[in-house]
């Protein structure tokens, strides 16, 4: 039997999902990317150490959404860029149109978090970073689910 430290992650996996729900659904898929030193993408668009990218066929080019990285080909101020977006960097993949996706933790060190949140991104922006996230008892905030 595999253990839980030698299985490989399920983000990737959850991120080609989404995108193809996206996708299938007539919605724009976005992604939110915490900005380092191992991700390529256009620094004057980075603000607070974070960049949303458009990661739709109609704003991309060459576009794999591989197990390690995202990688695709795209205009930024009419000039083109190439991006590589290490997995473990995306803290989100949502639609625009409505906020519906999954928000991914991210650790400052780049360490393997094991532990995922489904979430309506537009609801969680007014949720505490610093608190744990109770089960919802109003119908305004959703209860998170946990992913191992």
């Amino acid at each position: 039997m595999i253990s839980a430290t030698e299985l490989p992650s399920t983000r990737p996996y959850l991120i080609r999902a989404l995108y193809e729900w996206c996708s299938e659904n007539g919605f724009t898929p976005y992604v939110a990317v915490k900005v380092d030193a191992s991700v390529q993408v256009p620094r004057e668009y980075v603000q607070g150490g974070e960049i949303v990218l458009n990661v739709s066929m109609d704003a991309t080019s060459s576009l794999k959404l591989g197990n390690d990285f995202i990688e695709f080909k795209a205009r930024f101020g009419g000039k083109p860029r190439d991006i590589m977006v290490p997995i473990h960097r995306v803290m989100a993949i949502y639609a625009r149109e409505n906020g519906q996706g999954m928000a991914f933790p991210i650790t400052e060190d780049g360490a393997p978090v094991t532990t995922l949140s489904a979430v309506n991104l537009n609801e969680a922006q007014s949720m505490p970073d610093d608190e744990p996230t109770p089960p919802s008892t109003s119908p305004s905030r959703p209860a998170l689910k946990r992913i191992k």
